[in-house]
């Protein structure tokens, strides 16, 4: 009796707990429950279009066209004729063995690209012949074009999302397209829009027998949104041909909005290269090539001693902290002498010896004997050099150095600059004002990308304020309103400041190092550099071609347009980046060019030769300036 009631009592806690448990599925959980998990249900995606972009004048940079996969749904497939199927595909049967696996890998229930991207010409062809192979079915995709053939680093590229992605994602299944690099990856979400699905009922011998649940779970699809870049694609498209044979960086902002209007990296390539079934190849090319760096962002990414355009923002601190005024003078006989050792001399080029040279003619002659006798008075004036050092450091950043600007593209360089914790990491012995002299010319251990330098510039430009730089305009027709970029920054410096540096910056291109590049009715304010640069080999230090350096506004009164231009191993300032800089400043405010000499000397120009002699090394230091 008690074995028969033990057996009773088994029989129905056992019960209970199927029971239990058959409610929790499909009753709790049913309702919560993901149906494309089901293999009774097959889901069919319906994928949008994606965003199309503009520039800020409506023309076209970015549209659509579209693609077919051949998609695999491993457990649908049935036995096959593996050499006719290959044939068809025109890929070896290795290879289909290699796809094969990945997909069955990734999910046997689940679509996944087996081959992306056929030709238009294959298409129906195959969609015809396709039909007889189970599990196999062509999908049809929106992939890019890039009508312009320019500005791949603003607006990167799109591709394949990969098997972790995948995973860990509710929303990408593997094989589809999610946006890299650029506007692509960084406005993912808008331009991508939301792809439409369609659930269908599947009996045991996987036919599909109707809609399921009468289409409850079905969605539309729903586009993506249009932007409108702030970037003016024929300041872009020319900067770039000026650019060509040469590398470095540029940028182009408008001053009072901090929109983007050029970035402009060198050397580059044609994003049309990064679509389709040559996305592969081409990709591997692009991003192995360590010499050139054609996908490396030079605007973004490559660090720089911004040289003598520094001398300004030391002059600005300078008067803040009233260590000088405007009629503060100093000598120069050559060069300036911060100790007693023979090499403890920086030298200058300012070719002003033994008179009186105030703030103005420092910065128009971009005398160093000036600027290291202002730096020292800034980092001696407070009770130890650290806390100096410090309270230069946080002037200097508010002008944007040293930081990630916020600016909305997902890659970037914070930058240098330097303070008493690097300093107290880095020396064993006492450092001070002497030690840190190559700081005074924007040399030493300060570092700059070209994007804050043009912010740098903007923010001298309208008088102690910027706006955080930005690449979108609009968002279907509507103009952004993040106050991220709607806010003024203020630098730490007075307004009363900044005009004699400006009228400095005039003097520079009226009667100054960039005189041959003035423009005719364009009242243009800049600073040339020339930034030395070193290398180490095998322990001895050998220097390279310097740096060619312009920052830039114009016009004067109403400034439109601020620019930074770096171009790697170009010589004096005066010789490369200053016709540059006036070429791009007169092609935005006029729409054309008058100095067509200039212009034709720039675009042949080639520094390929010297770029050909430099052997790629490691460990790079830039120390002096002219």
């Amino acid at each position: 009796m008690k074995r028969s009631f033990l057996l009773l009592f088994l029989i129905t806690v056992v019960g209970l707990v199927y029971i239990f448990r058959l409610f929790q599925l499909q009753i709790i959980h049913g309702k919560k429950s993901n149906p494309t998990l089901s293999s009774t249900v097959k889901v069919e995606y319906d994928y949008p279009e994606r965003g199309y972009v503009y520039d800020r004048n409506n023309k076209l940079v970015v549209a659509n066209q579209l693609s077919y996969d051949v998609m695999v749904i491993p457990k649908d497939v049935k036995p096959l004729d593996t050499i006719q199927f290959c044939s068809l595909l025109k890929i070896s049967k290795e290879n289909f063995k290699y796809r094969f696996k990945k997909a069955v890998k990734y999910a046997r229930w689940l679509p996944s690209v087996f081959l992306k991207q056929l030709a238009k010409e294959d298409f129906a062809f195959l969609q015809e012949k396709l039909q007889k192979f189970k599990g196999f079915y062509i999908q049809k995709r929106i992939i890019r074009n890039y009508p312009l053939k320019s500005a791949a680093n603003v607006l990167g590229f799109i591709s394949e999302v990969n098997e972790y992605i995948a995973k860990t994602s509710d929303y990408y299944e593997q094989g589809e397209l999610i946006g890299k690099l650029g506007v692509e990856k960084q406005y993912e979400k808008i331009l991508r829009g939301i792809k439409g699905k369609k659930y269908f009922k599947r009996n045991n011998l996987n036919k599909i027998t109707g809609s399921y649940k009468d289409g409850k779970y079905d969605t539309l699809a729903v586009a993506g949104k249009d932007l409108t870049l702030t970037i003016d694609s024929d300041l872009q498209q020319y900067g770039e041909q000026l650019m060509q044979g040469k590398r470095g960086g540029i940028v182009a902002l408008e001053p009072n909005t901090g929109e983007i209007l050029a970035l402009i990296t060198a050397p580059s390539y044609d994003p049309n290269l990064l679509v389709g079934r040559k996305r592969s190849p081409n990709s591997v090319k692009l991003f192995n090539d360590k010499i050139n760096m054609p996908t490396f962002d030079r605007g973004l990414q490559a660090m720089y001693a911004p040289g003598s355009p520094f001398k300004i923002i030391n002059g600005l601190i300078a008067l803040e902290e009233g260590v000088i005024d405007e009629n503060f003078s100093v000598r120069c006989y050559h060069g300036y002498r911060y100790g007693k050792r023979k090499n403890e001399f920086m030298g200058c080029h300012c070719r002003i010896v033994g008179r009186p040279i105030r703030l103005k003619t420092a910065i128009a002659k971009s005398c160093n004997s000036y600027f290291c006798t202002a730096y020292r008075k800034i980092i001696d004036k407070a009770e130890n050099s650290k806390i100096g050092l410090d309270n230069w450091n946080k002037h200097v950043k508010s002008f944007g150095l040293g930081n990630y600007l916020g600016y909305d593209l997902p890659t970037g360089q914070k930058g240098r600059i330097p303070n008493s914790k690097f300093y107290d990491a880095r020396n064993k012995f006492r450092w001070g004002a002497t030690t840190t002299i190559s700081n005074a010319i924007g040399q030493g251990e300060v570092e700059t990308t070209p994007m804050q330098l043009a912010n740098m510039t903007a923010a001298i430009a309208n008088k102690g304020y910027f706006y955080t730089p930005h690449i979108v305009k609009k968002i279907n027709s509507s103009p952004i309103k993040d106050s991220t970029y709607t806010i003024k920054k203020f630098t730490t410096i007075s307004p009363q400041h900044f005009p004699i540096a400006i009228e400095a910056m005039h003097e520079v291109f009226t009667r100054g190092t960039a005189k041959s590049s003035q423009v005719k009715g364009l009242d243009i304010c800049g600073k040339t550099g020339t930034a030395e640069n070193f290398i180490r080999v095998n322990g001895k230090k050998e220097q390279l071609p310097d740096h060619s350096i312009l920052i830039a506004f114009a016009p004067k009164d109403n400034p439109k347009i601020a620019l930074a231009v770096y171009i790697e191993n170009g010589g004096y300032g005066s010789t490369i980046a200053a016709p540059i800089t006036s070429l791009l400043i007169e092609k935005y405010l006029t729409g054309k060019i008058s100095r067509k000499h200039i212009e034709k000397r720039m675009l042949d120009l080639s520094l390929k030769s010297v770029y050909e002699k430099l052997i790629p090394k490691k460990d790079t230091i830039a120390t002096g300036t002219k």
